[in-house]
């Protein structure tokens, strides 16, 4: 059996559809990261309190708890292209709100609440639709590749936001970054009606609940893919601690918002590192065990990073945690696209994003509550110890994510729990 499943990924990118809709993603991604890192910043200048900063995280996880499945149910209707261009229009309108309610000092603590729900309903609407969409404009055969460099202009975006984001607010202010964010989310609207290609539109012929079950049934019969999932969830929700950042740049490092910006783009600098060593080479064939063993040494370096009271040390557990995470997070992503169908692909990604996106603002939440307690420190160098325990209880449950390989037909061949 084959060592490795891909060819270099970045050559993907000869397909003009998924190179445009690509770079637009990475713009849209950093304004993205701009938004979270004034958002956190506004917030904690307001309150100056560990518990309404892990709030930010309840409110983010809230709509995607309620309205997970259904923003995959949308994405495998219809268009996708242009169900991408309404959702990312109504999230420019709410970064519009944002800059404006900044902009004129009338900005609350309730109001980022209020926005910061709102977008994450949207946002589970356009992701799952993007990662839908994508596949659609590679062959089969680049779909690893297109995973790859997906994973990698992700980790781009969190190395360039934070950092842009924290000499903005220096340099602007909130409202400056906010009013970047609504101008980046202009790029996909362009890059979709410049796509030459037209997939044809989902005919799910089924009521919404009926889609929703055969997703959700699919990954019952997959137990490989939902163990992957899982792993990820709780991975993130134990090893969650952006949303604590300001206080260790303000309390912990005495580093100020530009110290900030450098502490949230570490973990993706070490990410895109690796990223880009992955996109140059070949993804390793045995992608579960990878996944376990990433999640092993996550959870190591962000112990690290909870004890450490240096600045240098700190952004170097950082960067190696971020490293670990692009391995475990490129290899989550092609199994998962190997393995879904193309008319399950929306529901299925929206799935991996519910876990994926839930674990961590879930984790930011129980991380406030946490740090409001005990100190921020100890909160993240215990979530390390636990984001360890994840890796061997899933080992044990899933037994079949040790054996998965990437060269695998689409069909899984691990048997069940």
């Amino acid at each position: 059996m084959s060592q490795s499943v891909s060819s270099r990924s970045y050559r993907v990118l000869r397909f003009r559809d998924f190179r445009v809709l690509w770079i637009a993603e990475a713009l849209s991604q950093a304004g993205s990261q701009i938004q979270r890192v004034a958002i956190a910043w506004q917030v904690y200048e307001l309150t100056h309190d560990a518990f309404k900063l892990g709030l930010l995280g309840l409110f983010r996880f809230i709509p995607i708890l309620i309205f997970g499945i259904v923003g995959g149910v949308m994405a495998d209707r219809g268009d996708r292209r242009r169900t991408l261009v309404w959702t990312q229009a109504v999230l420019l309108a709410l970064a519009l709100t944002l800059t404006i309610l900044s902009g004129s000092g009338r900005i609350t603590i309730w109001a980022i609440y209020a926005i910061t729900m709102l977008a994450a309903v949207f946002e589970g609407i356009s992701n799952p639709t993007r990662q839908a969409l994508m596949p659609l404009l590679v062959p089969r055969s680049e779909l690893p590749s297109a995973s790859t460099m997906g994973v990698l202009v992700s980790h781009v975006s969190q190395v360039v936001g934070p950092a842009a984001g924290g000499l903005i607010i220096a340099t602007l202010g909130t409202t400056g970054a906010y009013a970047v964010d609504a101008l980046s989310f202009l790029a996909v609207i362009v890059a979709v009606l410049m796509m030459q290609q037209r997939p044809p539109p989902v005919a799910i012929t089924m009521s919404g609940y009926q889609a929703a079950v055969e997703g959700l049934q699919f990954l019952r019969r997959t137990p490989t893919l939902f163990g992957v999932m899982l792993a990820d969830f709780l991975a993130t929700l134990f090893g969650a601690c952006t949303t604590l950042m300001p206080i260790f740049a303000d309390d912990v490092l005495g580093v100020g918002p530009r110290g900030l910006g450098f502490l949230l783009a570490a973990p993706a600098a070490g990410a895109v590192t690796m990223a880009i060593v992955m996109s140059i080479t070949h993804l390793p064939d045995r992608a579960g065990l990878w996944v376990l063993a990433s999640i092993v040494a996550y959870g190591s370096f962000l112990f690290g990073f909870g004890v450490s009271t240096t600045l240098w040390i700190s952004l170097l557990f950082l960067g190696l945690s971020g490293a670990a995470d692009a391995v475990s997070m490129a290899l989550r992503h092609a199994t998962r696209t190997l393995l879904t169908p193309d008319d399950l692909r929306g529901r299925v990604a929206s799935v991996h994003r519910s876990l994926g996106m839930g674990g961590p603002q879930l984790g930011e939440f129980q991380k406030g509550v946490t740090a409001s307690v005990i100190g921020a420190g100890p909160a993240v160098a215990i979530g390390g110890l636990a984001t360890i325990g994840v890796a061997a209880f899933v080992a044990w449950v899933f037994p079949s994510v040790t054996r998965y390989r990437l060269s695998e037909s689409e069909e899984e061949r691990g048997v069940g729990i």
